[in-house]
This record gives C-alpha cells, sequence and structure tokens, in this order.
C-alpha cells in the first residue's frame, strides 16, 4: 500500500469519526483565560520585584528568583505535560494542574518570606508548564479545517498579548492595591479567575479518548529535563553572573541534547514509544520550520518589554502604570491583527508571517530610532504609531505561525508536539530576556545614555527577527514551488508520520 493511499485512508477514518463538539467555543475561552493568566505570570511580577525585595528584605539575587525560578520550572515541564495529556486525559491533566496553579497562586500572595515565596513560585510555574500544552491540544481536538485556524488565531492572540500586557496589568495593580503589601493582589487576582475557570471547565471541557499507550519513555524524560536546564539556568541567572560562572551548562547541555535525539530515533527504530517523536520534525509539513521560526522570533520579542521598562521607569521617570501604558499600542495593534491573521492563514500561509516579520523589524526599527533621536519630550509619543505597526506584525507572526505549525500534527500526538514547540519558545524567551538587558546595561554603563542604550538593544532585538524573517522567506518560497502532498489539510488529520511509515 502506498503512503497516498494509506494517508487518505487515514484522514477519512478520522473524518469519519470527528463530531464537533456544541461546546466547543466555550471551552476554548475556558482554555485560553487559564493560558493568559499562566503566561501572563512570566512578565507581570518584574514590575513589583523592587517592592518585594524591600517588603521581604530580599537579595537582588533572591527576589530575580521569583521571575526566573517560574521560567525554569515552566520551561522544564512542557514536553512531559504534553506526552502525557496525550497518553492520558488531557482534561483531567489541564482541571487537575489549573488548580494547583491557583493553589499556588494563593500560596505566592501569603508567603511570609522570601525563600517560601520562590518555592511557591517555583511550584506555580511547574502547574502553568502542565497546563500549557494541554491548550493547543485541546483546540487540535475540538477543532478542524477553518475553525481550527480561527481558534489558533484567539491563542495566538493571548500569547502576544500576555507578554505584552504583563507590564501594564502589574503597573495597573500596584497603582490600585497601593502600600506596601500590595504587590500580594498581582499573585491573588489569579484567585477568583482560576477558580471560575475550573468550575467552567469541569462543565465544558470535553474528555479524552485514551490512546490505550500508557507507557512513558522515562529515560526520555530525564535526558530532555538535563538538557533544558543546562541551556536555560545560566540564562535565568544571567542577572547575578550565571552565564560566566555556569558557561559550560551550554555544551553541557547540547550534547545532552543530541544524546535525547539519538535515544528518541532509537525507540522508532524498535517500534517503541517516544517521548518526542522524531518524525515530526522530518514528515510532518511545516512544523520543523514553524518551531525554529517561533524560537528566533521570541529571542528579540520577549526581551524588548524588560528593556522598554529599564527606558521608561529608570530613564524617564515613569511609574510603572505609565511605562506600561506607553508600550499599549503594540498590545493593541497585535490583539486586532492576531485574530484576523488567524481567519486569513488558511489563504495566504507562511506569506502571513513574512509580511509581519517585515511590519516588526519596521515597527521596532524606527521605534528605535524616534525614542533615540526625537526630542524628548515628543519621542514617547511619536513612537506610538510605529509601536502600534509593529504589534500588528506581531499579531500576525505569532498566530499564523502557530496554527501552520501545529494543524498537519496528529491529534493523538498533540500535546507533545505543543510542548515541544513551546520549549523552543520559552528557551528563546529566556535567551532574549537575558541578553537584552544585558546589552542594555553595557552601553549605559560606557555611555551613560539611556536612550543609546535603548536603540542599541532594540537593534539586537531585531537580529534574531531577522534570522527569523529570512527562514520564514525560505519556508515561503519553497512552498510555493511544491505541491501539496496528497491528503496535507489544515484539519490536521492526515499527516501522521507514524502511520504512514508503518503502513
Amino acid at each position: 500500500m502506498t503512503r497516498s493511499a494509506a494517508g487518505g485512508r487515514h484522514q477519512d477514518a478520522a473524518e469519519a469519526g470527528y463530531e464537533p463538539d456544541p461546546n466547543r467555543w466555550r471551552a476554548l475561552w475556558v482554555t485560553l483565560v487559564a493560558g493568559f493568566m499562566s503566561l501572563l505570570d512570566v512578565t507581570i511580577v518584574a514590575v513589583a520585584l523592587p517592592t518585594v525585595q524591600r517588603d521581604l528584605h530580599a537579595s537582588p539575587a533572591q527576589v530575580q528568583w521569583v521571575v526566573s525560578g517560574y521560567a525554569l520550572t515552566f520551561g522544564l515541564a512542557l514536553v512531559t505535560a504534553g506526552r502525557l495529556g496525550d497518553a492520558l486525559d488531557r482534561r483531567r491533566i489541564f482541571l487537575l494542574v489549573l488548580s494547583g496553579f491557583v493553589v499556588f497562586s494563593a500560596a505566592c500572595g501569603a508567603a511570609p518570606d522570601i525563600t517560601l515565596l520562590v518555592v511557591a513560585r517555583l511550584a506555580q510555574g511547574l502547574a502553568a508548564g502542565f497546563m500549557a500544552p494541554q491548550n493547543s491540544a485541546l483546540i487540535q481536538q475540538m477543532f478542524r479545517g477553518a475553525e481550527r485556524g480561527r481558534a489558533f488565531g484567539f491563542f495566538g492572540a493571548t500569547v502576544g498579548l500576555s507578554a505584552a500586557t504583563g507590564p501594564i496589568t502589574g503597573g495597573a495593580i500596584l497603582a490600585l492595591a497601593s502600600g506596601p503589601q500590595g504587590w500580594r493582589w498581582i499573585f491573588y487576582v489569579n484567585v477568583p479567575i482560576g477558580v471560575l475557570a475550573v468550575l467552567l471547565g469541569r462543565r465544558l471541557l470535553p474528555r479524552t479518548r485514551r490512546s490505550g499507550r500508557g507507557h512513558l519513555d522515562v529515560p526520555g524524560i530525564l535526558l530532555l529535563g538535563l538538557g533544558v536546564l543546562a541551556l536555560m539556568y545560566p540564562l535565568v541567572q544571567a542577572d547575578s553572573g550565571g552565564i560566566g560562572r555556569v558557561w559550560w551548562l551550554f555544551p553541557a547541555g547540547a550534547a545532552i541534547l543530541c544524546v535525547f535525539a539519538w535515544w528518541q530515533r532509537r525507540l522508532v527504530a524498535r517500534g517503541a514509544q517516544p517521548l518526542l517523536d522524531p518524525r515530526l520534525f522530518t514528515t510532518v509539513r511545516g512544523y520543523a520550520v514553524g518551531a525554529g521560526v517561533g524560537t528566533l522570533y521570541f529571542i528579540g520579542f520577549s526581551g524588548v518589554w524588560l528593556v522598554f521598562a529599564l527606558f521608561y521607569q529608570h530613564g524617564l521617570g515613569y511609574s510603572p502604570l505609565r511605562s506600561g501604558l506607553a508600550v499599549t499600542p503594540f498590545a493593541l495593534g497585535s490583539a486586532g491583527s492576531s485574530v484576523v491573521a488567524g481567519r486569513l492563514v488558511d489563504r495566504f500561509g507562511r506569506l502571513l508571517t513574512v509580511c509581519g516579520l517585515t511590519a516588526v523589524i519596521v515597527g521596532l526599527g524606527g521605534t528605535a530610532l524616534l525614542l533615540r533621536l526625537a526630542p524628548l519630550g515628543i519621542a514617547p509619543w511619536a513612537a506610538m504609531p510605529v509601536l502600534f505597526l509593529a504589534g500588528v506584525g506581531s499579531g500576525s507572526v505569532v498566530s499564523p505561525n502557530i496554527t501552520m505549525t501545529l494543524r498537519d500534527v496528529p491529534v493523538r500526538m498533540a500535546g507533545a508536539a505543543g510542548g515541544a514547540l513551546q520549549t523552543g519558545q520559552r528557551l528563546g524567551a529566556a535567551v532574549g530576556t537575558a541578553a537584552l538587558p544585558g546589552i542594555f546595561y553595557l552601553v549605559l554603563g560606557r555611555a551613560g545614555d539611556y536612550r543609546a542604550a535603548l536603540a542599541t538593544a532594540l537593534g539586537s532585538a531585531l537580529a534574531g527577527m531577522a534570522a527569523a524573517l529570512a527562514l520564514a522567506a525560505f519556508d515561503w518560497k519553497h512552498d510555493r514551488r511544491r505541491p501539496h502532498p496528497h491528503g496535507s489539510r489544515p484539519d490536521g488529520v492526515a499527516n501522521d508520520p507514524m502511520h504512514s511509515q508503518q503502513t
């Protein structure tokens, strides 16, 4: 039997078994709210760190772990969590870890000292990491065809908004909850929202049919966890000299991940079930390119917000709320374009990503020039239109890229695929949040000029985005010249590499 015939028959079987869930759109909003909370907590805490340090009498290194510890455990959990969701029950895991996220958020708010706060943040990040891949997998489970593109459009808007609005939300909460203990409400605000999401999720989320394959690749889990830990630990410790002190973890982590890749290929050759099937990268249309574009883009995208916060708050003396409002045009542009791009991705494909990356580069480049050269009194206002353009471009990158990366992934592999995609994004974000503030402080220390420091850091961010643009443009040109393989469709039911190769 040929692969095309096998793929077509598998497609027909999958389509015949699919029945649209009448609650799918309401269930989507439950997952998006939960996902927004978990991603928002990556950045929202940053504006409160000075207050936390003062109230809990913490050292700079200790308080940094309130942010970096969350990012570390978040990134470590993703792939394993996605695989567990594929093998067991995504709904059950989602509700369980969402409940844990609520409990750990309350523990963060009530922490009497910095040690307990850091421990609670580590647990909160672990819960968020287990929850994130269930979000994308549930979208693939509940939606097909054009509806999946629309759903991933909302998901992409959630990802973009969570990063862009973190400083705004944190500043607003600190402004409303004034006083020495006001920072605790940054964590407490998750509790009522999370409880409501759990209650609605129990009613609306669909149950997952178990695949019947409960085997877990324990050596793979350990190898991947050690490799990601080795790469992320120096980055999350960058502010306290982690990169210079434990630089050797980078080559060690790369070597461990090579061993992990070899082990996964060996399991596939033996007919066993790996933690992360390597055929996702070699036979699933668009997955490898999408993962690369996402990782490169997040290198520049994530660190930008810390640099803006440093410039506006320390350079111009803005309050946290005013600093957040200064970048609101980006958030507004990203929110609107993400939803629209989700509807257009089936029509324009990778071209949307190419145009979006071009707009981001032009917008952020123009913002850097205006904030560097325009009169200081009008520079923040003059930068708002081009910052809005960058936001529109970002929404046309994140949302379509997620859709194109995951849409052809078989549903039964959706969790592991989504976890691997987000692991790359988390690694990219860790690189960006370590490198861009470091560049900012380096230029500031040498030149003593906040505007020069901002322009240099933003220019460095554009390098990662330019690399993402080059990869996306290459894929777009290559995609135009090749025919779509039989059965390759945006409903994600045809390209099951495991089925094709076994037939």
